[in-house]
């Protein structure tokens, strides 16, 4: 076995543009899925409900239970509201780009760390900019996968403070504005609602919450997911992965991650009929179907490192200024294309 010491770089631009606009041409009723679902504040409300609830009941409870509870339940509701802010960021709830801040926001108040703006404002420059080291906070910085390299308990690590490696990775992407009065604005809130938590239910019930983060994204089956969604688990030459198991269920279908990088402006419940719609362009890619198998393989596997991440240099044509959404884009170049036709006809 070679130790990777780099990351795989490519020539090629980034797949899924590409891809979105045969798939448009050959399917144009996908048009139809574009859309908002403003019903997703419902399950938005649900979860933050859930877990606050579950935090009050646990918290004169002993600390093995609020563990427990924390890795059975309170971690799966909040990688569902993780894919709540995602929605949000997206834009798929409201027309109004303000009232998708104020609700990720409020998904974002028991994961007790202010993450949904800045998630916002560096999770659209990984969709514009896959894989472009300068603009992607998904790829991990180099110190970061030579400090982790393969090893069992380097990868473990890994995950266990995975949210503290991501906050590592900011400095690098300095064409990013990292704060401004949306930033603060989540920040604030967050610490008022600690601060109730805290006063009316006791630091048992913020630690409940806190282990639900910390399990929702990092050592846990859940966390999987970012090793699902971009590394080469399979092939070196396709960086984008999608999920079909059943916590997909759980998870507001997240896994469709190639349809989602294909279609970002379709919400979340219309993304399987994407697959269905165009299986040609999706059944000939590899996928996962376990986040469990994955998740151990991730940890025991010498041959997946923090290298197994494709790289590019060339941003291609995209601006700085790019708001991810290739479909809508598109959508309306075919549209406004036959007027432009008869308009040079006259």
């Amino acid at each position: 076995m070679i130790k990777k010491t780099d990351f795989v770089y490519s020539q090629e631009s980034e797949p899924h543009r590409i891809r979105t606009k045969k798939i448009l041409k050959q399917f144009p009723q996908l048009r139809k899925l574009i859309g908002k679902n403003p019903n997703t504040i419902f399950a938005i409300i649900g979860l933050v409900a859930f877990q606050v609830i579950l935090a009050w009941f646990l918290r004169d409870q002993s600390w093995w239970l609020i563990f427990g509870a924390a890795y059975l339940l309170g971690a799966f509701a909040d990688h569902a509201l993780f894919v709540m802010i995602h929605e949000c960021t997206h834009q798929l709830l409201f027309k109004n780009r303000n009232a998708n801040r104020w609700a990720s926001m409020f998904a974002n108040l028991p994961q007790i760390l202010p993450s949904a703006i800045s998630f916002e404002k560096y999770h659209i420059k990984h969709h514009s900019f896959q894989g472009v080291h300068e603009l992607d906070a998904d790829l991990p910085n180099k110190w970061e996968a030579k400090l982790i390299s393969n090893s069992f308990f380097g990868k473990a690590f890994w995950l266990l403070f995975f949210p503290i490696f991501q906050i590592f990775r900011l400095s690098r992407l300095r064409e990013i504005h990292p704060f401004d009065g949306w930033i603060l604005t989540n920040f604030l809130l967050q610490a008022a609602f600690t601060t109730a938590i805290w006063y009316f239910m006791g630091w048992p019930a913020v630690a409940f919450l806190l282990l639900s983060f910390s399990f929702s994204v990092g050592l846990h089956p859940l966390g999987a997911r970012w090793i699902q969604e971009h590394y080469l688990t399979h092939s070196v030459e396709q960086e984008t992965y999608s999920y079909y198991g059943n916590f997909n269920v759980v998870a507001f279908n997240v896994g469709f991650h190639n349809e989602h990088h294909d279609f970002p402006s379709i919400p979340w419940n219309k993304l399987p009929e994407i697959k269905r719609t165009a299986p040609e362009y999706y059944d000939t890619l590899h996928y996962h179907t376990s986040w469990t198998k994955l998740f151990f393989r991730f940890l025991f596997d010498r041959e997946i490192s923090l290298f197994n991440r494709i790289l590019r240099k060339d941003r291609g044509r995209v601006a700085i200024t790019d708001v991810s959404k290739p479909d809508i884009d598109m959508v309306k170049a075919e549209t406004l294309k036959p007027d432009l036709e008869v308009s040079i006809s006259k």
